[in-house]
């Protein structure tokens, strides 16, 4: 029964990393066609930076306390990512509203990697979850 409950957290809180990366998807899409200004666009997303991290950092911990070795390895690339992108660039990984022009087409293309990444862990986790639903009714 903990594997159903796990899953199914596992799919909410990935569902909160989805949210974030269309935001950010959003967001840039906007300043390309000179919606929002980057100094708003830099306030509005270099909060919601750590909080994915986050996130994803917890719904890992999560899987490696429980045992999913599987899973677990699956969200390693990003983890390591996330600890490469923020603690390894301290500085460097808020965005700066002067460099975002410059910039822009890294951030989306990360955000879009990021974005098929949680889509596939969504399902992903939805399937574990089903799995864990059938063998518990065995």
């Amino acid at each position: 029964m903990s594997g159903i409950f796990l899953y199914l957290g596992a799919v909410l809180l990935n569902a909160g990393s989805l949210f974030f990366q269309v935001f950010f998807v959003v967001m840039y899409s906007d300043l390309e066609a000179d919606f929002i200004n980057p100094i708003d666009l830099c306030n509005k997303l270099n909060v919601y930076i750590r909080p994915e991290a986050g996130l994803q950092l917890f719904t890992s911990l999560l899987l490696l306390i429980n045992f999913k070795w599987f899973s677990f390895l699956i969200n390693l690339p990003m983890i390591l990512f996330n600890v490469r992108y923020i603690f390894l660039d301290w500085p460097q990984y808020k965005l700066d509203a002067t460099e975002i022009f410059r910039t822009l087409n890294k951030y989306k293309k990360q955000s879009f990697i990021k974005l098929g990444f949680y889509f596939f862990l969504f399902f992903y986790y939805l399937y574990c979850m089903i799995m864990a639903i059938v063998e518990s009714e065995k």
